[in-house]
């Protein structure tokens, strides 16, 4: 079957999903990686929406927002933000999604500022409650557009930490667990090495080489000596895909089976 870049991605984040797991689940992507894992090899995960929704089935029906109407029926709690942060604080969140529009070599996430913050060439969101999924989260999965402009040598203003300067600097900065676990792009995987935190690149995706990745990323990044290809999308995680979303709304249009 042939599976769009997007698709590719759902599926990459939903195989960081484990059972049993707390997932901070995130807009876009992540909505679509939650029910995939719930449905195939994570069934006792629990899903926070940033809205205040917790959910333990994710919606049958495609979200557009995760404050839909399909997202409350059925919840198990409608309560606010500030609630879901607090448990979060408390360490009961195993994994956060984020996005941005820059990030570092050592996963540092900008939403911000483009250029000098006190005189920026573009006003970004802000944080949105990124900075606090990626401070206090077990784990940080990031997914994004991999393009030069916005994977930087250092990023212009760090919204949600990674890794700073990189080693032990979420340590000395008294963040207590977290970090990026895995970045998913739209070329391949990278993960951080476990001593200098850099982010090295483990896996391409199906038809990507890593003579692309190095032209679409602004540092010499470093590959995995065990670099393999992303394995493709099964059958089964593309039907769960396109019954949620059959029209390609957040996974772009089909290209046929």
């Amino acid at each position: 079957m042939t599976f769009t870049t997007e698709e590719l991605m759902v599926v990459a984040a939903a195989r960081e999903i484990k059972d049993q797991e707390v997932v901070f689940v995130g807009m876009r992507l992540p909505m679509l990686a939650f029910a995939v894992a719930k449905k195939l090899h994570a069934p006792n995960a629990v899903g926070f929406y940033e809205c205040g929704i917790v959910r333990d089935e994710p919606s049958k029906t495609l979200l557009y927002t995760m404050g839909d109407t399909p997202n409350v029926i059925g919840a198990q709690w409608c309560t606010t933000t500030n609630h879901l942060m607090f448990l979060m604080q408390q360490g009961n969140v195993d994994c956060g999604f984020i996005g941005g529009a820059e990030i570092d070599k050592y996963g540092n996430v900008n939403t911000s500022y483009i250029g000098d913050y006190k005189e920026p060439k573009i006003k970004l969101p802000g944080s949105g409650g990124a900075a606090d999924i990626a401070s206090l989260s077990k784990r940080l999965l990031v997914i994004m557009n991999h393009e030069k402009r916005r994977f930087r040598e250092k990023v212009d203003y760090i919204t949600s930490p990674g890794y700073g300067s990189g080693g032990n600097w979420r340590e000395e900065q008294g963040l207590p667990r977290g970090g990026v676990g895995t970045l998913i792009t739209t070329l391949g995987l990278m993960k951080p090495d476990p001593v200098t935190k850099e982010l090295e690149l483990i896996s391409v995706h199906p038809g990507i080489t890593v003579a692309d990745v190095k032209e679409n990323t602004g540092w010499d990044i470093k590959i995995s000596a065990n670099l393999i290809e992303t394995v493709p999308p099964s059958a089964e995680e593309l039907l769960v895909i396109r019954k949620i979303d059959p029209e390609g709304f957040w996974t772009g249009k089909k290209k046929g089976d």
